[in-house]
């Protein structure tokens, strides 16, 4: 589950890398802060999504073993918290197509 985390990042960085262009009329900062916006915000919701995966996993995996009626509903707060991530994504693709 935590490995989609990384390609929501690597999305975000392949249309980050795609809009910088070197032609003459340049890069406003206006499209930097929008694209600082979008990793940032991709980022961050990936750090704090697989930060919550890991502890909600350890704790549920050590009770699932003495109760295995708890499997369900940690399969549905791992949902959950992988759902903050997306997110995360559909933010930062907002941020990344705002652009003029």
């Amino acid at each position: 589950m935590a490995g989609v985390l990384a390609i929501y990042g690597l999305v975000a960085a392949v249309l980050i890398a795609y809009d910088i262009d070197a032609s003459n009329k340049g890069y406003s900062p206006t499209n930097g802060y929008l694209d600082l916006g979008c990793g940032i915000c991709v980022g961050l919701t990936g750090l704090a999504s697989g930060y919550a995966i890991g502890v909600v996993g350890d704790a549920c995996v050590r009770e699932c073993v003495q109760q295995q009626k708890l499997y369900i509903g940690m399969v549905l707060i791992l949902i959950f918290c992988e759902v903050i991530g997306l997110y995360g994504l559909i933010v930062g693709l907002m941020l990344s197509t705002k652009k003029n």
